[in-house]
C-alpha cells in the first residue's frame, strides 16, 4: 500500500499539470465559440427585436438593442394580410415536397452508384460535383424558358422541380459515403437469411443511412423554404402561387418601407426552420458526423 501511494500521487500530479496546460487553450476555444455564436445569433436577435418594436423606435436615428415598449402591431399587420396564410401553405408544400422527393431519389441513386458496377459510374459522380459548382443565378434564365416550355410558369411545380434538381447532387454525393460504410457482409448475410433486395434496401439499409438523409434534408428544406430567386422569376402574375419570401415585398415599398412588417414576417418565416432543426437535431448531428460504422 505504501509503495502504491507515491505512484498514484505522481499520476495525479501529472494529470493536474496536463490539465493546467490545456485549460487556457480550452477556455480560449470555448470563448471563441461563444463569440462566434453571439455574432451569428445577433442578426436573429435584432430581427425578432425589431418585430416587437414600435414604429417610432424602429425608425429612430439612435437604435437601441432593447425595447421598453414591446408591441404586436407588426405581427397584426402581417397576419392581417389576406394572402399570408396562402403564402405560408405554398412554402410548406414546396419545402416538404422537395425534401421527400429529393431524399427518396438521392437514397436510390446513392445505393445504385455504390453497390452496382456499371459504365461511366465515375463520370456520373464527377458530373454531380460539377453540377454543384454552377451558380444558380447563371441557370435562372435557361430554367425560366424551360419552365415556360413545360407550361409550369405561375405554378408551384416551377419551384419544386428546380429545387429537386439542385438538391440531388449534394444529397447523392453525401449519401454515397453512408451507403458505402455499410459492410457488404451485412448485405450478403441478409440474402443468405432469405431477404430480398427490396427488403434489404428498405428494412436494413434505409435505417442505417437515415441520419445522412436527415442531414441532406435540412439543406434541401432551408434552400426551398428561403428561396426568393425562383419565386420571383417563375411566379409572374398568379400571386396565389407565391411563397413566403414574396410576402416580404408586400411590406417593402421603396418610398415608405414597413420595416416592422418586414421583420415580423421574417420572424414568422424563421420559426418553421427552427422547429425543423429541433425535431431533427439529434439525427442531424449523427448524420454530419457519420453515424454508420462497420
Amino acid at each position: 500500500m505504501s509503495s502504491a501511494s507515491p505512484v498514484k500521487t505522481q499520476g495525479f500530479v501529472r494529470d493536474f499539470a496536463r490539465r493546467s496546460v490545456q485549460r487556457p487553450w480550452r477556455l480560449a476555444a470555448e470563448a471563441s465559440a461563444l463569440l462566434i455564436a453571439a455574432v451569428v445569433a445577433f442578426p436573429l436577435y435584432w430581427m425578432a427585436l425589431s418585430a416587437f418594436k414600435p414604429a417610432g423606435e424602429i425608425e429612430s436615428t439612435e437604435p437601441r438593442p432593447w425595447t421598453l415598449d414591446p408591441t404586436l402591431d407588426s405581427f397584426r399587420r402581417v397576419f392581417g394580410q389576406q394572402e399570408f396564410g396562402r403564402y405560408f401553405l405554398n412554402s410548406l408544400i414546396v419545402a416538404v415536397t422537395v425534401v421527400a422527393v429529393s431524399a427518396l431519389i438521392a437514397f436510390l441513386a446513392a445505393t445504385a452508384v455504390t453497390r452496382f458496377r456499371f459504365r461511366f459510374r465515375t463520370t456520373l459522380l464527377i458530373m454531380f460535383l460539377i453540377a454543384q459548382m454552377v451558380p444558380v443565378e447563371a441557370l435562372t434564365i435557361p430554367l425560366f424558358f424551360q419552365m415556360r416550355d413545360f407550361g409550369q410558369l405561375n405554378t408551384l411545380g416551377a419551384l419544386i422541380l428546380p429545387h429537386i434538381a439542385f438538391s440531388l447532387p449534394f444529397a447523392i454525393w453525401m449519401l454515397r459515403g453512408f451507403v458505402k460504410a455499410v459492410p457488404e457482409a451485412l448485405e450478403e448475410a441478409a440474402y443468405i437469411d432469405g431477404a430480398s433486395r427490396t427488403r434489404f434496401l428498405w428494412q436494413i439499409l434505409f435505417p442505417l443511412v437515415f441520419p445522412g438523409l436527415v442531414a441532406t434534408s435540412v439543406f434541401s428544406f432551408i434552400s426551398a423554404w428561403n428561396d426568393f430567386l425562383f419565386a420571383k422569376s417563375f411566379i409572374i402574375s398568379d400571386t396565389s402561387q407565391s411563397t413566403l419570401p414574396m410576402a416580404l415585398l408586400v411590406f417593402y415599398k421603396p418610398d415608405d418601407p414597413d420595416w416592422g412588417g418586414v421583420m415580423a414576417a421574417s420572424t414568422v418565416m424563421t420559426i418553421p426552420v427552427l422547429i425543423f432543426f429541433v425535431l431533427v437535431q439529434r439525427r442531424l448531428v449523427s448524420g454530419l458526423g457519420g453515424a454508420v460504422k462497420d
